[in-house]
């Protein structure tokens, strides 16, 4: 399954290349859309953070909730972020316990990841990353994480207040069309550029067959 194999990679890299999660040290709150279960959760408590995870997904919710209860700092929002307030859009959850559902149809995603596949799908309405973050009161953010599964241009033109508080981005991100009209990494790091941030790491974890790769990256506001 393409969690088991990103995990396998990732653990590689980190010997090899040092922690990625090393610019947490740098920071006291994150925000973190596309929270999935919560799989770093341990990450985030060794370095004290308050959290807010975002997950649009009502199982994957639950157990998210559950696996957060003995973390007093962390918290969970269920929401599907976008970059409009209230319109109602189709998730499709795909068969991985929900890792790789988007909004968008899969595309090259299907040669990297054959046995993941749609299975269902849901209605909600939409919300801006700023807005939830005006309702929660959670406080200035030093560092946006997002995995969405290339709905991450819309995440972040819904966050103009948020990245303008922001030290950090991370994302996962391809440099392929994984998703039919998903966000890229070139279209993303320019996204993000006249906000002054850039790319200062990237870390591979997947490639496609025909060329093209999936990263996870660091983006630092000069």
């Amino acid at each position: 399954m393409a969690g088991k194999f990103r995990g396998t990679i990732r653990r590689f890299k980190r010997l090899v290349e040092g922690d990625p999660f090393a610019f947490l040290k740098q920071c006291n709150r994150i925000v973190h859309v596309g929270a999935n279960t919560g799989q770093e959760r341990e990450v985030y408590s060794r370095y004290g953070l308050d959290v807010l995870w975002i997950e649009p997904i009502p199982e994957v919710y639950d157990l998210l909730v559950q696996n957060i209860s003995t973390f007093s700092k962390q918290d969970a929002v269920r929401a599907l972020v976008t970059d409009r307030d209230g319109e109602l859009r189709r998730l499709h959850i795909a068969n991985n316990q929900g890792a790789s559902s988007s909004i968008l149809d899969l595309a090259l995603h299907k040669d990297v990841w054959p046995d993941i596949s749609y299975v269902g799908n849901i209605e909600m309405k939409t919300s801006r990353l700023d807005t939830l973050l005006e309702k929660s009161a959670f406080g200035r953010v030093d560092a946006l994480v997002m995995d969405t599964q290339g709905s991450e241009n819309l995440v972040l033109v819904g966050a103009p207040r948020i990245l303008a508080e922001a030290r950090f981005v991370k994302t996962e991100c391809a440099d392929f069309e994984a998703y039919a009209g998903c966000a890229m990494l070139e279209g993303v790091t320019e996204q993000l550029a006249p906000l002054g941030f850039r790319a200062v790491r990237k870390d591979r974890f997947a490639t496609h067959p025909n060329g093209g790769s999936y990263f996870d990256v660091l983006f630092r506001k000069n």
